[in-house]
């Protein structure tokens, strides 16, 4: 995406945005492994936004995986964003960030991105989501509706907030926390357009597959045709 002229940037961001449904969150160096051959599978299994989220190593190293994310997030026409740091984001080339409730506030991340970059953030309460609602974001993750290792000592919120979001929230969000083809298309039920997932796709022997998987929850559940919110 950055070939494209600057002033198609910010309605294209938002346009793959309003059509995406599966985001995937990795690390840099997924089981300390190159991540090429895990993001190449799945972005070819429907991924259509992809998460840079790494902890632990030195930004030397984020910025070195980055260049593979954002060259493989370009060849499948996905969104590519990095968590937390919005200075990263803009040295990764990024499409956007994502914060949470206790990092870079979205007004930060907004003043450093400017207004064709995509802000992500998360919500894991009703006044949260309705919050949002006042604030500079483009979209939202709502959970974790299962407990889930990445996210130690939060609790689950359960599938009732995720009905809460369908009817009141005025921006795009994506269910989160514990998702996994078994359980997918509750998630779907419960209101859900679309869903991010971590373990399911990073652990997966077949991630292609299980990317597959995922994506057909939406009609499964009941939601057959293209998000429009």
């Amino acid at each position: 995406m950055s070939l494209a002229p600057p002033e198609a940037l910010g309605p294209l961001r938002r346009e793959r945005l309003r059509t995406a449904r599966l985001y995937f969150v990795c690390d840099a160096r997924p089981g300390g492994e190159d991540p090429e051959s895990l993001l190449r599978a799945a972005l070819s299994g429907g991924v259509d936004i992809v998460q840079l989220r790494e902890k632990e190593l030195d930004r030397t190293a984020i910025e070195r995986s980055a260049t593979t994310f954002r060259r493989l997030c370009d060849t499948y026409s996905a969104l590519f964003v990095v968590n937390d740091d919005p200075d990263l984001a803009r040295s990764c080339d990024a499409d956007g960030v994502h914060v949470g409730q206790d990092d870079a506030s979205v007004e930060q991340a907004r003043a450093l991105l400017g207004p064709d970059a995509i802000v992500g953030l998360s919500t894991h309460s009703e006044q949260q989501i309705d919050d949002a609602a006042e604030q500079a974001v483009d979209y939202m993750s709502v959970g974790p509706i299962w407990e889930t290792p990445t996210k130690q000592g939060r609790p689950g919120v359960g599938l009732e907030l995720v009905s809460h979001a369908a009817e009141v929230a005025s921006r795009p969000f994506f269910a989160i926390g514990g998702i996994d083809p078994s359980n997918a298309e509750q998630v779907v039920r419960a209101g859900a357009r679309r869903m991010c997932v971590v373990r399911a796709i990073r652990d997966a022997a077949d991630p292609a597959a299980v990317a597959e998987s995922l994506r057909r929850a939406f009609a499964a559940g009941g939601e057959g045709v293209a998000p429009g919110g």
